[in-house]
């Protein structure tokens, strides 16, 4: 967070000096009120040198490494992660070490001159375990891997019982996955999508912004229908755990919302669509992207019942669009 607010100033100030183009012919204090903020953030960067400096340092990856694997042989680096597999031997025991960047981890050889080797030793490090390796990047003997991590430390960041770690090195059923959500990412077909889903939003913005669209952030909870598009979960404060509201009575307009939070019924969006179009025509090409609800009761693998929707609406458009 220090660093994040460290930058804000000059982030400020270079998105205030692009946008104030466009502002040159406004009076009054809209128009001082941005000069004296692009200002501010100017001050704020020379007054204190640090803050010219690059404030966030990037970590080395296991994809970095696996990306240009003979560039590090002889370098001393140091891997965040968590473990995946544990093999010991009499002198020596071998950490998969994978930090999430990449399907596969990076070997770490934990030898007995390696400090913090009694943590394997005793069992403290095992499947699971969040660990920190230190250590020089060498070739591997092995076919399996060009490099591999010659371990000179060890540090334990955060253990885990192997006897009791639901995670092991074999597949598991998408059904005993959703038992252990919280561990889930870890595995490599759950974070093999999430590392895909953030690429295509990554281009999906840069779609939009490349040709000229602002990014619009429609209301999760809404009081509208949008277009009918389908049935639409109910927000309410007036139940109790295990009450029900009937359909019949929700559509008969028979409830009374006017004790309840927003005095109105009130819904999860099915669409941001209508809040775009009145963007539209004020912003002239906008587009919405994110979650939206639907509440039809089917379980086939047609439906979902939270999915995120792109929506992009323009003002002035004819077929060439």
């Amino acid at each position: 967070m220090a660093a994040i607010h460290q930058a804000l100033p000059r982030v400020a100030h270079a998105l205030l000096r692009n946008e104030l183009g466009c502002f040159r012919r406004t009076r009054g204090l809209e128009r001082r009120a941005l000069v004296r903020c692009a200002s501010a953030g100017t001050k704020a960067v020379e007054a204190d040198p640090k803050r010219t400096k690059k404030t966030f340092t990037a970590r080395l990856r296991v994809c970095d490494l696996r990306a240009n694997p003979t560039q590090k042989i002889g370098e001393t680096v140091k891997l965040h992660g968590w473990v995946r597999t544990i093999r010991k031997q009499k002198t020596f025991s071998f950490l998969e070490v994978n930090d999430g960047s990449a399907v596969t981890g990076m070997q770490a050889v934990v030898d007995e001159q390696c400090e913090g080797v009694e943590l394997v030793r005793g069992g403290s490090v095992g499947t699971g375990a969040a660990v920190v390796v230190e250590g020089t990047v060498v070739e591997s003997p092995g076919g399996r891997q060009a490099v591999e991590l010659r371990a000179t430390r060890l540090q334990l960041v955060g253990g885990a019982d192997p006897n009791t770690y639901p995670l092991q090195k074999k597949r598991h059923s998408f059904e005993f996955l959703r038992g252990i959500s919280h561990l889930r990412p870890r595995t490599n077909t759950i974070g093999a999508v999430s590392r895909v889903r953030s690429a295509l939003a990554f281009a999906t913005h840069a779609f939009f912004r490349e040709n000229g669209f602002q990014y619009v952030h429609s209301p999760i909870i809404t009081a509208s229908d949008c277009e009918g598009a389908g049935e639409q979960f109910l927000i309410t404060t007036k139940l109790s755990p295990g009450e029900t509201l009937p359909d019949e009575a929700i559509k008969s307009g028979k409830i009374d919302f006017a004790d309840d939070f927003f005095e109105k019924p009130a819904y999860l969006t099915v669409s941001g669509q209508l809040n775009a179009e009145m963007f539209a025509c004020a912003l002239s090409s906008v587009y919405t992207f994110g979650p939206t609800f639907r509440a039809e009761n089917s379980n086939t693998s047609r439906h979902l019942a939270e999915f995120w929707m792109i929506e992009p609406e323009l003002a002035f458009a004819d077929l060439e669009d």
